[in-house]
């Protein structure tokens, strides 16, 4: 099929045999180019490498490394990542699939048909949104496991079990995670495909979530006990730990494996955490410790968790040690969540 084709600032001229990224040519031989256009006419479809060799190579006897070294300087002189790719998905054993939005162009006219993005895309959308609103959920249990363990192993209030402690507590972290994962994630699975900006696309979802849960969370306080504490979680803290948590899930598409991706992760959120105590924020256990001196007659106590740290109630020490732990476990749960799950369904396509 002769024409011309657009995909993100590429465009790909069949009758002149020519890529240009913007205004500029980009080198490609004849067997390269071909292929390409091959991928880009079929956009969406699985190419499988039998018809490569049909309609490429024509015929011609080529070793499978032949095309997987096509594969490799296409996705090179597009800018793509065979680990996170925007244009070209390899499906194993089967063969490859243009998967970036392509525009037909007539001749050198304005588009005329868009090609609307695959279901696969979508679905796969979905799903690491979905993988990464239950790692964050995770991360909220294992928090609210660690911070209702210490706080109901010192003496209680008359009417507090220690059972009714931990309980209250992992049920307010696996909320509060649960929360911030979905936004997070729905920003870094939008944004996936497009190389750094996955680090804005965590930290848009971080604020809006954040800010969202504190707009809420103030109206309920003030309509039920009648003040609002201003300081808790909110919008900066979802900003912070959103793009940390992005960053995270850059540099996991160089990553080995899905533990490391989930470790390096973990020391991006760390930061990030850190980050938002020396900013002065606070996260989940700042936020408790803020709501139970500041809400009358609250019986929640929380200085078990500060003596861990020497301070004998909740000090800058104990905010900034927690606020590390929170969002590495957070950045590392939603992260390690979405590899995996990218990971199993690219095995399994």
């Amino acid at each position: 099929m002769a024409g011309s084709f657009a995909f993100e600032q590429f465009i790909l001229d069949s009758d002149d045999r020519q890529l240009r990224r913007g205004a500029d040519p980009v080198e490609l031989n004849g067997r390269y180019f071909d292929a390409l256009a091959l991928l880009v006419r079929e956009q969406g479809k699985l190419i499988s490498k039998d018809r490569f060799l049909d309609e490429v190579w024509r015929g011609v006897p080529v070793t499978d490394e032949a095309l997987t070294q096509c594969v490799r300087m296409l996705r090179r002189q597009l800018g793509d990542d065979a680990a996170r790719p925007r244009f070209i998905e390899t499906v194993p054993k089967h063969g490859y699939r243009f998967i970036a939005p392509v525009d037909r162009l007539d001749g050198d006219g304005p588009p005329i048909v868009r090609a609307a993005p695959t279901t696969t895309e979508w679905q796969t959308t979905l799903l690491l949104a979905i993988a990464g609103t239950v790692g964050g959920g995770v991360a909220g249990f294992i928090g609210g496991l660690l911070y209702g363990f210490v706080g109901a192993s010192h003496p209680l209030q008359p009417g507090m079990g220690a059972a009714s402690v931990l309980l209250v507590l992992l049920c307010i972290t696996i909320l509060v995670a649960l929360l911030g994962g979905a936004g997070v994630a729905a920003g870094l699975a939008l944004t996936r495909r497009y190389g750094a900006w996955v680090i804005a696309g965590g930290a848009a979802g971080g604020l809006i979530i954040g800010a969202s849960v504190k707009l809420l969370g103030l109206d309920a306080f003030s309509l039920l006990v009648g003040q609002s504490p201003g300081e808790i979680t909110g919008a900066l803290e979802g900003l912070v730990i959103g793009a940390g948590t992005g960053v995270g899930a850059w540099l996991a598409r160089w990553a080995p494996s899905v533990r490391r991706s989930a470790l390096q992760a973990a020391l991006c959120g760390g930061a990030a955490g850190l980050a938002v105590s020396l900013l002065g924020g606070r996260l989940m256990l700042g936020s408790l410790d803020l709501l139970a001196r500041q809400v009358p007659g609250s019986r929640l106590r929380l200085d078990q968790v500060s003596r861990l740290f020497g301070e004998a109630s909740f000090g800058p020490v104990t905010q900034t040690v927690t606020s590390i732990l929170e969002g590495a476990l957070f950045a590392a749960g939603v992260v390690g969540a979405m590899t995996l799950a990218e990971r199993d369904w690219r095995r399994n396509a």
